[in-house]
């Protein structure tokens, strides 16, 4: 009687079985990583500018405060970008002739905003308040990360949802006293856990952090 499979029919079938169960994880799993990925949320990448700007010089070295230049973080959910007349205070008087400086002078002259392109980007079903949550002891480099030391800006954080919910569930470990909030070198201290409790008592008045309504408006 002739066989009717072969040797590796087995095999084979056994394969097949173990694939329809841990293929669509191996999937699944492949999607949360790539969607978790700096090729997705653009972390780390450092985009071109009409304007090589340094926050190394200009926060780092030279020590500008974060407001001088976003002047509206304290009191709206853009933290805005500075008028060109505002780099132009220095520049007026220093590299007055630096070609890099070129775009800020025609911009000035010809009064038409410089435009940038944008670092940290979320998506537009998102609301993000940059006033609330320096009023609430959030500091700038929690989420723009190490600015004083950045020559180009670049994305430091994922700002993924998860990455938002995490904070938002437990902000205590990222509250700075409000002297801190601008501080570029600030550190957390060693009881930063103690101090936490305190901070998110001090800081909080509602538990609705997490609330959809919150960010999705």
């Amino acid at each position: 009687m002739p066989q009717l499979f072969g040797p590796y029919a087995d095999t084979v079938v056994r394969s097949v079985l173990v694939a329809i169960v841990v293929v669509p994880f191996l999937v699944v799993g492949a999607g949360y990583w790539i969607s978790a990925s700096e090729y997705t949320t653009d972390q780390s990448i450092t985009l071109d500018q009409p304007v090589p700007f340094s926050h190394a010089h200009h926060v780092g070295q030279l020590g500008l405060d974060c407001r001088y230049c976003h002047s509206a973080v304290e009191t709206s959910p853009v933290a805005g970008i500075p008028p060109s007349h505002t780099c132009m205070t220095c520049h007026s008087q220093l590299y007055t002739q630096a070609a890099m400086l070129a775009p800020v002078r025609e911009s000035l002259a010809e009064d038409q905003p410089i435009h940038w392109n944008k670092v940290n980007r979320l998506p537009d079903y998102v609301y993000f308040d940059h006033s609330i949550h320096v009023a609430k002891g959030i500091g700038c480099t929690t989420c723009h990360g190490p600015v004083a030391t950045m020559p180009l800006m670049r994305q430091a954080a994922p700002l993924t949802m998860g990455w938002c919910l995490d904070c938002h569930r437990n902000p205590g470990p990222n509250m700075r006293p409000a002297s801190a909030v601008f501080d570029p070198d600030w550190q957390f201290p060693s009881d930063q856990a103690r101090r936490a409790a305190i901070l998110a008592h001090q800081y909080l008045d509602n538990k609705h952090l997490t609330d959809c309504s919150v960010c999705h408006r």
